[in-house]
């Protein structure tokens, strides 16, 4: 037997093993760390899912929606992403959004992990932050039937508190809205009996450094958080914008879920003016994870600018 052989045969052979490797289909851990300031922000996914566009997106055409898609090298099924923000003030732990937790079965309720790998524990966590009740937001207050964080005061705006807990709402509400009445009421239950669920009023302090800001249509209450410290300024926006893609194209597309579509309309539109006109950084609950970012006025819409990757964010440069 050649020398030669052997070595081809001994090059088939690792060739062969290195492709046979299996494929491993996971992300990494899903959490971004940038500087506001002094304080530090998290963002967290809680994973994603594939967002309905043919029943749930209102107020454009097919039409508009699939060029839209097309301008940003998307097609349909688009998948959407659940993020959620953790800020860290020095003095507090808060934690804006908390994700689906099991309401939306295996492609989500990745908070919990996520928040771990980002090097926090839920007992950590001082207060929770909801922009409204919507299940894919509040889901994850609750863990196996028990406080996901055992330790935090939980608020929300006190009119979508007023909304979703009510039995008479429920009653009055279309059907496809039933499940999210009751999951808002049972995610809340051991916080509301604890005395640990808080609802607020509109434009609240609620944390040195962070204030509500209403932004109404989405739901009677939803609220964004603005959040300020050394000159500098994150609005953290819960649903203004639910497929980036089609709405800051099209900004007066609205979706089902939608209480009021023109005031969601309105409040998109109104919003991503005073982002691009403050050029404030913005924590958004459904643009591709990690949700942060800049809004540029482009044409009749607008445009994303992710944030730019920082390897360490406490360097000063």
């Amino acid at each position: 037997m050649s020398c030669r052989f052997i070595a081809a045969a001994a090059f088939m052979l690792a060739t062969a093993a290195h492709a046979a490797a299996p494929q491993v289909h996971t992300q990494a851990p899903g959490w971004y760390r940038t500087m506001l300031g002094r304080f530090e922000i998290t963002a967290l996914s809680d994973g994603t899912h594939t967002f309905p566009l043919d029943t749930v997106m209102t107020g454009v055409t097919p039409a508009a929606v699939d060029a839209a898609l097309a301008n940003n090298d998307l097609h349909r099924p688009v998948q959407g992403s659940i993020n959620a923000f953790l800020v860290n003030t020095g003095t507090q732990l808060v934690l804006i959004d908390a994700g689906a937790g099991a309401l939306y079965g295996a492609c989500c309720g990745k908070l919990l992990a996520n928040l771990r790998a980002a090097g926090y524990r839920p007992e950590q966590v001082d207060v929770v932050l909801l922009t409204h009740l919507h299940k894919d937001h509040v889901g994850g207050v609750l863990a196996d039937g028990k406080p996901a964080f055992p330790n935090a005061v939980v608020r929300a705006a006190g009119a979508d508190a007023d909304y979703w807990l009510s039995r008479d709402q429920r009653a009055a509400a279309p059907a496809f809205l039933a499940s999210f009445f009751d999951s808002a009421a049972a995610s809340l239950a051991p916080y509301t009996a604890a005395g640990r669920f808080q609802p607020f009023a509109p434009g609240a302090a609620l944390v040195p450094g962070i204030r509500a800001v209403a932004e109404p249509g989405h739901t009677p209450g939803h609220s964004g958080y603005l959040v300020e410290d050394g000159g500098q300024a994150l609005l953290v926006w819960g649903d203004v914008v639910h497929v980036a893609a089609v709405q800051l194209d099209q900004v007066q597309a609205t979706v089902k879920y939608d209480s009021s579509a023109p005031d969601a309309r309105a409040t998109r539109a109104g919003l991503l003016e005073r982002a691009a006109r403050e050029h404030l950084l913005v924590g958004a609950a459904h643009v591709a994870f990690p949700g942060l970012g800049h809004v540029r006025r482009e044409g009749a819409g607008f445009a994303w600018l992710p944030l730019n990757y920082e390897g360490d964010p406490a360097d000063p440069h």
